[in-house]
């Protein structure tokens, strides 16, 4: 009797169980063949696929999400604490004995990738709009103000809880303070350069990408007046006026390309003369290698922020635009697409709580004593494997922080004026205790 044998097309592949039980092969093996077991990860993936708006520009929102994971990372990569000897945390950083960790830091600082991505997203979200400019903005700083504010008055409220119900040193208090805070002037500038959104509109119709120049130019005329020959005769406030420029920097060039004025032949520009002004002033102006602070520094390029901080966001920017087609094809499978939605739809939980967790694990372990790579000087190659070790219990503890804090994320319809305005007093006292006024 002559068996029946389908030929192995694309279109036939699904019925190869049905063609080997007419050639007398096992129909289970083929079963399971040609309907492989689906996983719970999978399912959801697929499920968050098929959700995705087909416009969606998945390549944005990877490129956000890259930014938002290098936060926590840097932070808990290159952030450590000594403990002194009435048991209290002070801040310390492996770079400190480590110099030659320094490149890290320029992976890890991706800051100018996602204001480039902010002010592309803003663009769009800007020319969608239907009402008044004033309704846009205020919706935008909402979404912006209800966590930062949610976080800090929460801590306002642990302060004397940890301190004086379970007796936690005050200078550990003073510690945490200070690293709960130091993400939140973050959202303090960009709240600043959302606001000027329309005005980064108009420049980039006028200018292109060429609107973000000025800035530049801005950022390294202080820099040569703070660290140039006359730097003795210059006041340190001086350095305060890099802050707005230096970030609104990458925030224009995000706006340009969100306007279609920023071509593969400028992103090539932005990639090859970022990355010369970066070499450029390492090797011949002395600028620190570190892109974060490290203590004990006399300069820093983070705070403010530096030229060479707008050099690598100008380089980023460039290999970020040159690279979106590939990243959001490479996006479309949807094991990799899934995660991107879940952090972008937790940003700002992320960039809130993701201190928090870190020293939820170093505040209890500080009983005990020096726990390497997490309590302890920072000075070894034994603590930085440790530091990694640690590191997913530091994620698992935001996840589980996030469960109850991505709450802040949402509107506070049910949210009265008076607890409105407890929040705040609370978040106004935060600030004082950590900036160290009080």
């Amino acid at each position: 009797m002559k068996t029946l044998t389908l030929p192995r097309t694309k279109d036939t592949e699904s019925t190869e169980g049905t063609t080997a039980a007419v050639e007398g092969t096992e129909p289970a093996a083929a079963t399971a063949v040609a309907r492989p077991a689906v996983g719970p990860f999978a399912k959801a993936a697929a499920a968050i696929d098929a959700r995705t708006p087909a416009q969606r520009d998945r390549a944005i929102d990877g490129l956000r999400a890259l930014a938002l994971l290098a936060v926590p990372t840097g932070h808990w990569l290159l952030g450590g604490f000594t403990r002194s000897a009435d048991g209290a945390l002070h801040n310390a950083s492996p770079l400190s004995a480590f110099g030659g960790l320094a490149p890290v830091s320029w992976i890890l600082q991706m800051l100018g990738i996602f204001f480039l991505v902010g002010g592309y997203a803003a663009v769009l979200s800007f020319r969608r709009h239907q009402g008044s400019t004033a309704d846009w903005l205020k919706g935008r700083l909402a979404r912006l103000g209800r966590p930062v504010l949610g976080v800090t008055a929460v801590w306002a409220a642990l302060l004397p809880l940890l301190h004086f119900g379970l007796g936690v040193p005050a200078d550990t208090l003073r510690t945490a303070s200070t690293l709960v805070i130091q993400p939140l002037w973050f959202v303090g500038v960009y709240t600043v350069v959302t606001a000027l959104t329309p005005l980064c509109v108009r420049a980039a119709r006028r200018l292109g990408a060429w609107a973000a120049a000025p800035l530049l130019g801005s950022v390294a005329v202080v820099d040569f007046l703070r660290y140039g020959p006359y730097a003795d005769a210059v006041p340190s406030w001086l350095s305060l006026l890099n802050i707005l420029p230096g970030w609104l920097f990458a925030y224009q060039l995000g706006v340009s390309w969100g306007e279609g004025r920023v071509t593969r032949r400028h992103a090539w520009g932005l990639l090859l003369g970022g990355a010369a002004l970066f070499a450029a002033l390492l090797v011949w102006f002395g600028y620190p290698a570190s892109m974060v602070g490290v203590p004990g520094e006399a300069r820093t390029n983070s705070h403010p922020p530096s030229l060479l901080v707008l050099a690598l966001a100008a380089a980023q920017s460039g290999a970020a635009i040159l690279l979106r087609e590939r990243f959001g094809r490479l996006l479309r499978r949807p094991a990799l697409w899934a995660p991107v939605v879940v952090i972008n739809l937790s940003a700002m939980t992320i960039l809130c709580w993701h201190q928090t967790a870190m020293l939820a694990a170093a505040i209890p372990a500080s009983y005990v004593g020096e726990v390497t790579g997490l309590v302890g000087a920072p000075d070894s190659v034994g603590w930085i494997l440790a530091r990694l070790a640690w590191m997913p219990l530091f994620a698992g503890l935001l996840v589980l922080i996030g469960r109850y804090a991505r709450g802040f994320e949402s509107p506070w319809t049910r949210t009265g004026t008076a607890r409105r305005a407890l929040a705040g007093v609370l978040a106004a006292g935060f600030a004082v205790f950590a900036l160290g006024l009080a």
